[in-house]
């Protein structure tokens, strides 16, 4: 276990826009940051990260938290891990303190995939560069296709002898488990042979670096062998989410704002290698929805350079349609057609990466209309051949959200081909009206499901089941209307807030917290939070503070309760931020007072008026229903009495309404 000083210091050093900016692509929007959410399929983004308060927040799907949240989600960590990673980003050596047993088996459980594939990667490297099989069969096939020891490394490559079950044994006896090795597919699911045996291996790495699955080329030249084999889908790899190279890969791609998309591992390799390094492959298939939204985080611009064979244009075609189905606002797609009988690989192996990247900008267009072109080639003499790609090419136009794009790519059409650019168009806008049509039943069949829109936003108002507000009710007849409810306590949630992002700051002039001054002020009202959990989290605070403990965001942030959580973090995002422009283009700075997050002692005294108005108007309303009661039983004594007091409520009511600045209410 890490000591809880060293926890603080790794929470305290770890920066969010860091840490998110190594998995997502971050723009500046204010003061804040955003980007395409991580954790969901959306085209717009709505996942919004805060340097200041050192958060995330997505609007679309909810999720939020601090840098170990954000690590936990993403790549499935565990607490310890995810501050592990932390520690070694910033450079902060830490000392655990000894493990139980138990602790130690729960941390292996949680990480054990990972284990096993990482000690394979170890076993293959080790049989590629200190074996001599592995250096005369792999190492060698390896060097001959222009691999340096250094790349070889660097994307994880090794070797598979062809021996029955020599992995299996070496992993059995270091202590890994038989149905662990099974699951990760590194031996047959009897447990009796080794699943890779005769090949070149190649490491699929998760975006974090960690070895999720493996590919093995065989080295044989019988044609009954399959030239690839992969491991299968676990939980750690998710083949329609995967890209290989990826990891490689992402730093380059965010820095030139493009994604090079090849077919083959060795493509990637070899350009990665001649300085082409923002570059991925889909590995042989066509581009899957998980794929283009991996990419989407770091980059709207791709670049299609697969074989110059029929088969890759086919994976060029569903691929790129697919990426215009989902992304078609914003995205940018070209393709680049390589020489006949050439790939990625060879073109830089034979001509070098400078001349692969000059080709490239020289021949990349836009996919549609070398589709076009295409078509005009593929269908000359056949009408009936051309009336049938036209239309898929009108599916494919279809799918481009740009009405400007469209009314271009129609144009062009009529030109090639000669059909009317009106009759075009409106099979086009059929095409996209059945395709909103079908959206909309999915949606009526999924209501529920997440949407890339922000759903409420802080200060609207939605329905809430609240329970009813606490009152000893002895004066008031049975089945007498209860006293009418707010749908949601603004005041409260506006203390809790001040509590979550504020309570351990200091008061200069008082010389106490801010949750010291909240929470000895409203001590007496800690019973009549009118929301459960509001009311839940002072009283927390409440013995926090009795017990001499400090809290700050992240004690929330990482709360045991889930609800708790969640509300922290939205009461630390806001969908809006500052304008920079009064001060960095108006030059009109802030006079008067300081930035609201840094005014927090004149936010909480006004915050604290507003909430203890709110308590005496709800007790105004309690003590008005009793006089009406009163009145209605004939019991004049009780009703004198509830009336003195209501005089008493309304000036207290007006009296902090005044401090609150609002418009003083008629006694």
């Amino acid at each position: 276990m890490i000591p809880p000083k060293q926890v603080q210091d790794i929470l305290d050093a770890a920066r969010i826009e860091d840490v998110v900016g190594e998995f997502v692509t971050l723009k500046r929007r204010g003061v804040n940051l955003i980007g395409l959410c991580p954790f969901h399929h959306e085209k717009t983004p709505s996942f919004n990260v805060n340097p200041a308060r050192n958060i995330f927040k997505c609007f679309g799907c909810g999720k939020g938290g601090d840098s170990v949240a954000f690590l936990r989600e993403q790549e499935k960590m565990t607490y310890l891990e995810a501050l592990r990673w932390l520690a070694r980003k910033y450079s902060i050596e830490i000392q655990e303190v000894e493990r139980t047993p138990e602790q130690l088996a729960q941390i292996q459980q949680a990480d054990s995939l990972y284990i096993v594939n990482d000690f394979a990667l170890q076993h293959f490297q080790q049989q590629l560069f200190e074996t001599d099989e592995g250096k005369s069969v792999a190492l060698s096939y390896f060097k001959k296709r222009g691999l340096r020891e250094e790349t070889i490394r660097n994307f994880g490559l090794g070797y598979a002898p062809d021996e029955r079950d020599l992995l299996l044994k070496r992993a059995r006896s270091a202590g890994h488990d038989l149905e662990l090795i099974k699951k990760v597919g590194l031996c047959s699911q009897d447990g009796g042979r080794d699943f890779f045996r005769g090949r070149v291996m190649f490491a699929i790495h998760n975006l974090s670096g960690k070895v999720a699955a493996f590919a093995g080329r065989t080295m044989s030249s019988d044609k009954t062998v399959p030239k690839y084999v992969n491991s299968p889908e676990t939980e750690i790899y998710i083949k329609n989410k995967s890209l290989y190279g990826l990891f490689q890969a992402r730093n380059a791609i965010r820095k030139y704002d493009e994604c090079i998309l090849v077919e083959g591992y060795m493509d990637v390799i070899s350009l990665h290698q001649a300085n082409i390094e923002n570059v991925v492959a889909s590995s042989g298939t066509s581009l899957t929805e998980g794929q283009v939204s991996a990419i989407r985080r770091f980059t709207d611009k791709f670049i299609l350079l697969y074989d110059g064979d029929l088969a890759g244009q086919k994976a060029t075609h569903r691929g790129t349609d697919l990426s215009l189905a989902d992304y078609g606002i914003g995205v940018s797609v070209k393709i680049v057609k390589l020489p006949q009988g050439e790939d990625p690989d060879s073109f830089v192996v034979n001509q070098g990466g400078e001349a692969l990247k000059e080709y490239i900008n020289s021949n990349a267009v836009d996919y549609i209309i070398y589709r076009i072109e295409q078509i005009k080639k593929e269908s000359e003499g056949d009408p009936n051949k051309r009336l049938t790609i036209v239309n898929e090419i009108a599916k494919t136009i279809a799918l481009v959200h740009d009405a400007v794009k469209r009314s271009i790519y129609t144009r062009l059409i009529n030109e090639k081909f000669g059909i009317s650019e009106y009759d075009l168009g409106k099979e086009i806008e059929k095409l996209i009206k059945s395709e909103f049509v079908k959206k909309d039943q999915k949606a009526a069949r999924q209501p529920e499901a997440a949407s890339d829109s922000v759903p409420f936003l802080p200060g609207d108002e939605w329905p809430s089941e609240m329970p009813p507000m606490s009152a000893d009710g002895g004066d008031l007849p049975s089945g007498f209307p209860a006293p009418r409810k707010s749908k949601e306590s603004v005041q409260e949630r506006d203390i809790i807030r001040l509590l979550v992002q504020f309570g351990n700051r200091m008061l200069e002039q008082e010389k106490v917290t801010v949750a010291e001054f909240i929470l000895a002020d409203i001590e007496d009202s800690l019973g009549t939070f009118e929301q459960a959990i509001y009311g839940r989290i002072a009283t927390e605070c409440f013995e926090l503070v009795k017990a001499g403990k400090t809290f700050d965001q992240h004690y929330f942030i990482q709360h045991e309760a889930p609800e708790v959580c969640e509300l922290a973090i939205d009461l630390l995002s806001e969908p809006w931020d500052y304008s920079p422009n009064w001060e960095a283009k108006w030059n009109y700075p802030l006079q008067n007072q300081k930035m609201p997050d840094l005014n927090f002692d004149l936010d909480m005294k006004q915050a604290l008026v507003r909430f203890k108005l709110q308590k005496v108007m709800a007790m105004c309303e309690m003590n008005l229903a009793r006089v009406k009661a009163a009145s209605l039983a004939g019991d004049d004594e009780s009703m004198f009495r509830y009336m003195k007091t209501q005089q008493k409520l309304n000036e207290t009511r007006n009296a902090l309404a005044l401090q609150a600045g609002t418009i003083v209410l008629p006694k």
